[in-house]
């Protein structure tokens, strides 16, 4: 096979015609590379988006449990209540009195097991995010804003109160 001798001009149109394929082979590239990176782009936003729903789901879920744990808690304060009543009355019936005593250490348990605590109040310092105050004295033996008596105990389920301390403070 013999190749052809190309003149000047001939080597001109080759060459240009050459530059013309590499130029549009490049720009073919930079239009690939463009649309990989758009893609890449989105494929990141849409991983983002979908961690952020991810998250998002799990705090919904976990707001849920807590509010579902302090409606169910609350509902049994008023057992707890009559509870802790019964166990401050005087009874001669000491099997009785055992009994009540067991069952308001069953419930304490389960109020703990639950994440749920007692608010403190008596020899505390007023908090109006944690207690009621409904009675006032005056007393110098007492300090300033303590509690001295609770009327109602307080509860909360970690850090929000499901109920405050009904409470009585001195000075």
């Amino acid at each position: 096979m013999k190749r052809k001798k190309l003149n000047a001009e001939e080597m001109e149109e080759v060459a240009e015609a050459i530059a013309e394929e590499v130029v549009e082979e490049i720009e073919h590239a930079a239009e690939t590379e463009d649309a990989l990176a758009a893609e890449k782009d989105r494929y990141f936003r849409l991983a983002a988006e979908y961690e952020n729903f991810r998250k998002r789901s799990q705090k919904e879920r976990e707001d849920l449990q807590d509010f579902i744990r302090a409606d169910v808690a609350a509902k049994f304060l008023p057992v707890y209540d009559n509870l802790e009543r019964a166990v401050l009355t005087v009874t001669e019936d000491e099997a009785f009195f055992k009994g009540v005593e067991m069952t308001m250490a069953q419930l304490i348990e389960v109020f703990e097991s639950l994440g749920i605590s007692k608010i403190p109040a008596v020899g505390e310092t007023f908090n109006p995010e944690l207690h009621n105050a409904v009675l006032h004295i005056e007393d110098e033996q007492y300090g300033e804003s303590e509690i001295v008596e609770q009327f109602l105990t307080g509860f909360m389920l970690g850090d929000r109160v499901l109920r405050h301390s009904v409470v009585k403070v001195a000075n």
